[in-house]
């Protein structure tokens, strides 16, 4: 992370900018190689599976590879603020929570952590007190599993919990 001359703790852009170009470009050229594996000619029957979805990972590995190139040939100018500091730990302090949600889910299943998210972000961003955010940490699992699980029978990923529970 770079400083700007005046050390006000601001981020510049390249970095950030530069790296999501290059996540956006290994999306492309994973959409691209799959669409490849799968067909991207024309069946008897019209296109196959992977004729639309090959011409948009070339259209997204060609606009991320634009602007990895644009931020590397003018790597050297002077280069606008992203954020400063404090505004990237209000970032992290929502972002690290999701990520330990998602290895909660593939653990634990969606409805535990879904209980813990909503729980630990009333506690802590909203202040809620323990009545409340039990209250709603609690109904809005059970209102989900009512809804995907027995109106829509639409499964969603499920931990050892709820298989002690025989759900």
């Amino acid at each position: 992370m770079e400083q700007d001359q005046d050390g006000a703790g601001e981020v510049s852009t390249r970095w950030p900018e530069l790296c999501v170009a290059l996540l956006l470009a290994a999306a492309g050229v994973l959409v691209v190689v799959d669409s490849l594996r799968v067909g991207i000619g024309w069946a008897d029957d019209g296109p196959r599976a992977g004729y639309f979805p090959f011409y948009i990972g070339l259209l997204l590995l060609g606009s991320s590879g634009w602007v990895a190139l644009q931020q590397l040939l003018a790597w050297r100018r002077q280069n606008p603020a992203f954020a400063e500091k404090s505004q990237l730990a209000s970032v992290w302090a929502i972002l690290w929570p999701m990520v330990v949600y998602v290895g909660l889910v593939a653990g634990l299943g969606i409805y535990v952590a879904s209980f813990a998210l909503i729980g630990y972000f009333m506690l802590r961003h909203g202040k809620h007190g323990w009545l409340l955010t039990a209250a709603v940490s609690l109904g809005v699992p059970l209102a989900c599993f009512a809804v995907f699980e027995r109106w829509f029978l639409v499964a969603l990923p499920k931990g050892p919990i709820e298989a002690l529970l025989g759900f």
